[in-house]
């Protein structure tokens, strides 16, 4: 087991919480006190998510059973989704909220909050894919072929027979969630709701490659090689299984894409489906927990965008780089052959190499700005050769509960040339440490924060928080003699502020894929390959992409706020405790929870 920090048990982590008297946290002996109906929530959410305990690691001992399914993605699985997250709704209102502590407040707002935005997803938008997030049932992101092979190579854990049974429980599994995506695929196309025809292009591109014969398939070829000294032939069972059940589920799924892709347009924005309006104000509300309009996060990316451009300026000035626009003093450096790896497979192994020792370096400093360090590991590593077509440049997946397996940022290294050396570390930062694994790993080792939230992830405040990490590296000195370095930084601040102008262009102001692409390149100086990838991205996730820079500018916001109510008795490691040890949650909660740290050291 990892080792726990006290937060229930230290008072003075809880008076600056709170800003109240101490009060002790409610036990969970009762069905009726919050935390053991939390507790009730996280196992019924796991039994309708078996791939959620597996990533988690808990599909073990009275959870085993789990290990052999998938979550049930057809019509009448989000029906059923629904209907739970209906009833949980009703048991959270009838508890008695009169005596709770600040704590249980918060879990309390914050559970809420999620259940009436999956209520409100589920019930108003009766197409898509509600648990991928997306209102496309297939698309380069969303759909079961997508993230089902890879999580079986890497996720599900071989350790002996019954697990080996298990996975080939799930890819007769697998071959049911194919088709009942391809049900709502034709579902959404009865009612013209249809990815942009180049989404399901690369679509059709990446079901095509998993097509093959089955000893070549990393369905089949995973569970070969992790079984080949155990009884039994594995790799043979899992090949009829794919022969038999799987790729015919793959042949009916391309036949269904192809035929939605001959009526599909090229329209990139979600305003052109049933109800986009609507689905992208859901959007955008679900990823950034604000209320924030279109038009005010658009004029707020093109505010941003000029301030961090005029800092970048300054930078490129001091290296000599005077002449040419920015996006051609940027795209000069971008292409300049001493900061890029080899373009092969020794080159990206490389690569990958030197980030994790980056990632180790900073370690040692993060002390500086911070109380409490996780236990859990991070590793860095390629993006799967069999998805990085389609994946994001860059992103982190955490680890098991029980540190078997560690946290993982993936790097894509599809083509090297879309990396400058200058342009990785942070990235590194901002899904590793102090990024996405810090945040993410406290929240798991708080002793006392209910599996439920510490499980949770609300965008705004996650993503706001792994680009905030970006600029504590930066405060930490790591660029101190990399001024490149330091521009990689403030050309990613500037990727977050172009999101903002090419999200709601493309969502609410009806703009073009290229117009998307053509802006984002040319404010950032990025190669197009990855500036389409990213856009394709938008396409099929709207609203995410609005979260970076709207949390960042809130951690920012509510920092400064705190320094200058509390001036000399601000310490950072204080204020980073108190708003990382109460879990993840909506930005709006987080200003309480910083109001009750300032009441606290202010009296």
């Amino acid at each position: 087991m990892l080792s726990r920090r006290q937060l229930l048990q230290n008072a003075a982590s809880l008076a600056l919480l709170a800003g109240l008297p101490i009060t002790a946290p409610a036990i969970a002996t009762e069905p009726t006190t919050l935390a053991a109906l939390l507790d009730q929530f996280f196992d019924e959410d796991l039994k309708r998510s078996p791939e959620f305990a597996s990533y988690l690691g808990l599909d073990k001992g009275e959870l085993a059973s789990l290990k052999s399914r998938l979550s049930d993605r057809s019509e009448a699985g989000v029906t059923a989704d629904l209907d739970a997250n209906l009833d949980q709704l009703r048991r959270l209102r009838q508890l008695d909220t009169s005596q709770f502590s600040v704590m249980d407040r918060v879990s309390y707002d914050c559970v809420a909050y999620v259940l009436e935005q999956q209520i409100a997803l589920r019930r108003d938008f009766r197409y898509g894919a509600p648990s991928d997030g997306s209102p496309y049932a297939i698309s380069q992101l969303s759909g079961a072929y997508q993230s089902i092979p890879t999580f079986l190579d890497t996720k599900h854990a071989i350790e002996n027979s019954a697990d080996a049974d298990a996975y080939l429980a799930r890819l007769t599994a697998f071959a049911v969630a194919l088709d009942a995506d391809s049900e709502n695929f034709h579902r959404d196309e009865g009612i013209k709701v249809l990815p942009p025809d180049f989404i399901l292009d690369t679509t059709l591109h990446q079901l095509a490659a998993l097509q093959s014969k089955p000893e070549d398939s990393i369905l089949v070829s995973s569970i070969a090689r992790r079984t080949k000294d155990m009884p039994g032939d594995y790799g043979g069972q899992a090949g009829k299984i794919y022969q038999e059940q799987i790729l015919p589920a793959l042949q009916r799924q391309i036949a269904a894409v192809t035929a939605g892709r001959a009526k599909a347009t090229s329209d990139a924005g979600v305003w052109h489906i049933k109800d986009g309006a609507a689905w992208y104000r859901a959007g955008l509300q679900i990823s950034t927990t604000t209320n924030r309009t279109p038009e005010e996060i658009h004029k707020f990316g093109l505010q941003r965008a000029k301030q961090v451009s005029g800092e970048i300026d300054s930078i490129l000035k001091a290296q000599g780089l005077t002449k040419g626009s920015l996006k051609d003093r940027i795209a000069a450096l971008g292409q300049d052959p001493k900061y890029f790896y080899p373009n092969d497979d020794a080159g990206k192994a490389q690569a990958i190499a030197d980030l994790q020792t980056r990632l180790d370096q900073i370690v040692s400093q993060l002390p500086r700005l911070f109380h409490d360090l996780p236990k859990a590991k991070v590793v860095v590593n390629r993006v799967p050769k069999i998805i990085e077509e389609g994946q994001a440049l860059a992103y982190y997946e955490p680890g098991a509960l029980d540190g078997s397996r560690p946290g993982t940022i993936y790097f894509n290294m599809a083509d090297s040339h879309e990396w400058p050396k200058w342009a990785m570390p942070t990235t590194l930062y901002h899904e590793g440490m102090p990024g996405h694994h810090l945040q993410g790993s406290i929240a798991q080792e708080t002793p006392g924060l209910p599996r439920y939230r510490a499980n949770m992830f609300f965008s705004g405040y996650g993503e706001g928080w792994a680009l905030y990490a970006e600029q504590l590296a930066d405060e930490l000195g790591v660029y101190q003699n990399d001024p490149l370095g330091r521009l990689g930084m403030l050309k990613a601040q500037l990727f977050r502020a172009g999101r903002l102008v090419v999200d709601t262009g493309m969502h609410h102001l009806h703009w073009s894929r290229d117009k998307a692409v053509d802006y984002l390149t040319a404010l950032t100086g990025n190669a197009k390959s990855g500036v389409t990838r990213e856009i394709d991205r938008y396409c099929v996730w709207p609203g995410q992409a609005c979260s970076y820079m709207i949390g960042f500018s809130e951690w920012n916001r509510l920092r400064a706020r705190s320094q200058k109510a509390l001036a000399g008795k601000f310490d950072v490691r204080d204020f980073h405790k108190v708003a990382l040890d109460a879990g993840v949650m909506p930005l709006d909660v987080l200003a309480r929870v910083i109001d009750g740290y300032i009441k606290s050291k202010a009296g």
